[in-house]
């Protein structure tokens, strides 16, 4: 724009205003930690050429770097902020209108006439309530609140320490981040970066959160035995069906949502929105007939249902400013991974880092994870490190011989920036919980994560198998297996990690239920100390060059790729039936030979499929594996399990009995 006679850049000046007011707006609502790591990710893009060699790029302009960010469709208003406007907002809405309405104390009820008499009772309510409104919540620190206002008290007067107490409650509040349909709000996020429908993520989501909350039942419960706590007297506990039917008509709204998601397969957008029309509805039918008991008129009781939707509205836009500012603000991390390649040189470094170990690529993502998820939001931390990590993971994962789904990636690094609120010393639902019980946030903060080891561990088993995220799972009994088999591996793990069964665990029986719950998790695993999975081949060229493959086997073939930056790791699959007959490497199209003790690539066949899988010349094999298709089922590790389990649960019961 031309303004007397001067050359005014007015698109470079509101983009940067634009990106100033967001990192302020950031700050307000959110801290200063998501600022500071956004503005690092800018100057990462303006001095890229400044670099270190192994990230350095060559840089973005001022003028370049706001268009990117503020004009284009992949940094701020990319994928993110849309399904947030899209999506999130409308179940945000949704929750906060419940809640305002009294859904969010009916349901802390409810969960009291349930299992307040149980052994433990109002442990087991704060678990069971933290579930419920972690159901329509996205915050595991409005959930702490919500509900541990009025459990927290109650656990602490039937005999539970302060600390205890606000763990119990931090574990459950956190968990609600997990279960469908909203997690945190991360379900919309991820279906729209993984390009996979809304009911695809909530079911592979569903298993683990569901066998995560009964653990922590179990948790609960080996705490009341512990230390001998009962349940709450008959008239402390509300009537169960007076109570049902008191706020029953909270329930009709989400079965509807529930309904149209998982049955008729409506869009998530178009479920929630008449979800959120039914619930308005029925607040105002109940505030008419409300009125009318209490002899009040027609038009008090439109009133009174109008205030309570206007109340709910403004909870939910309210509720809504946090996540949409941290949901912008890491679109600016997003925008600076895909627009300087960052991506790309994060995937050699971390393969130098870990050397190509996958458990090592792991440990580093799950730490990244936590220490980025002490100062970001759920969903704005699932984000940051899905841009950066999850394809890192792919890549080694791959050149590791492991085939990782990517909704496993994408759930393992949201579950871990989730352990972020639970982890000291920050926190910050530890911090929510302390303050209401009266302890030490460090000491709840440290209690709460050993309560939570249940839910870390999961990540790590349904990476490496699947099948937890109902994956690969092809008749019903298969899937009743990995239910039982799943539900029976966490409880003995939390058995083992609370050091209690029937009565105190010794050491080597802690070790003994370790073992029994990595095996029932893992079986392939245990299996394959004992019939591998591929058999591994000598690499002599004279014996490799004739090798004669069936086709109806897997061939593995590792190799290493010398860079100016390191080694590089690679895995190259020539998968069953890729050839009609038998065949050897040279039909493969690979010409190998002996080189300093090293098999290495010689030449490539133009055109074969060597070439094309993309092999190249002076790579070295360091792994050559033929699957072994004499394998037996990886099922035939469950039943010496589950009689391990046995004889050392039943020695565990008979110690009780002395």
């Amino acid at each position: 724009m031309i303004f007397f006679g001067l050359i005014i850049p007015y698109e470079l000046i509101l983009g940067s205003f634009g990106v100033l007011l967001l990192l302020e707006a950031t700050r307000r609502a959110i801290g200063i930690p998501l600022v500071a790591i956004a503005l690092i990710f800018l100057l990462f893009s303006i001095f890229g050429q400044k670099m270190p060699d192994l990230i350095s790029h060559q840089g973005l302009s001022i003028t370049r770097l706001v268009g990117y960010h503020w004009f284009g469709g992949e940094a701020i208003f990319g994928i993110p902020i849309s399904v947030s406007v899209s999506f999130i907002f409308l179940f945000v809405l949704f929750g906060a209108t419940l809640d305002a309405a009294g859904g969010g104390r009916y349901f802390l009820n409810l969960a009291f006439a349930l299992v307040g008499k149980m052994r433990g009772g109002p442990a087991k309510a704060a678990i069971l309530a933290s579930g419920l409104t972690g159901l329509i919540s996205g915050s595991s620190v409005a959930n702490t609140v919500t509900t541990g206002t009025f459990t927290i008290p109650i656990m602490k007067r039937t005999g539970l320490t302060p600390t205890k107490a606000g763990a119990i409650e931090v574990a459950a509040s956190v968990n609600g981040q997990i279960m469908p349909p909203i997690m945190g709000a991360a379900a919309f996020v991820m279906a729209e970066l993984l390009g996979i429908s809304y009911f695809t993520v909530i079911t592979h989501a569903f298993l683990p959160a569901i066998i995560s909350y009964i653990a922590l039942f179990y948790i609960s419960h080996l705490e009341s035995v512990k230390l001998d706590i009962k349940g709450l007297p008959d008239n402390q506990i509300p009537p169960l069906g007076k109570t049902f039917l008191s706020g029953i008509h909270f329930l009709i709204p989400i079965f509807i949502l529930v309904y149209l998601l998982l049955v008729e397969r409506w869009t998530a957008a178009s479920a929630v929105f008449y979800s959120i029309l039914s619930l308005f509805l029925i607040i105002i039918i109940k505030e008419i007939f409300t009125a009318l008991r209490l002899k009040g008129n027609l038009s008090t009781g439109l009133r009174e249902g109008y205030n309570k939707v206007i109340t709910g509205l403004e909870k939910g836009a309210l509720n809504m400013i946090s996540v949409a500012i941290a949901i912008a603000t890491a679109g600016i991390i997003v925008g600076a991974v895909a627009s300087t390649g960052l991506s790309n040189n994060l995937i050699v470094i971390v393969e130098a880092i870990s050397g190509g170990n996958v458990i090592t690529l792991l440990l580093l993502t799950a730490v990244l994870c936590i220490i980025l998820g002490m100062g970001l939001p759920t969903t704005a931390n699932y984000l940051v490190v899905a841009a950066l990590m999850a394809q890192v993971v792919v890549e080694v994962g791959s050149a590791s011989g492991y085939v990782f789904p990517l909704i496993a990636i994408h759930l393992y690094v949201f579950y871990y920036g989730l352990m972020a609120d639970v982890t000291p010393p920050v926190g910050l639902a530890s911090y929510a919980a302390a303050a209401i019980s009266k302890a030490d946030p460090i000491k709840t903060g440290v209690q709460a994560f050993w309560y939570s080891l249940r839910t870390g561990i999961l990540p790590i088993v349904f990476i490496f198998n699947s099948e937890l995220l109902l994956i690969g799972i092809d008749s019903i009994w298969h899937g009743i297996t990995v239910v039982i088999t799943s539900l029976a591996a966490i409880l003995i793990f939390t058995a083992a990690t609370q050091g209690w069964f029937i009565n105190r665990l010794k050491w080597y029986e802690i070790i003994i239920f370790l073992l029994i719950s990595m095996s029932l998790f893992r079986p392939g695993f245990i299996l394959d100390k004992f019939y591998p999975k591929f058999e591994n081949q000598i690499l002599k060229v004279e014996k490799i060059n004739a090798l004669q493959f069936s086709p109806d086997r897997d061939v593995h073939i590792k190799v290493t790729r010398r860079t100016e930056y390191g080694d590089r790791y690679k895995l190259f699959v020539i998968e069953k039936n890729s050839f009609n007959n038998q065949f050897n490497l040279e039909k493969y199209g690979l010409n190998l030979i002996d080189k300093e003790e090293m098999l290495i690539v010689d030449t490539l066949a133009w055109n074969g499929l060597a070439k094309k899988a993309g092999f190249e010349t002076d790579d070295v094999i360091s792994e050559l594996k033929i699957e072994n298709l004499d394998r037996p089922n990886k099922a035939i590790i469950y039943p010496f399990s589950f009689l391990l389990f046995l004889i050392f649960g039943y020695n565990n019961y008979r110690r009780k009995l002395e």
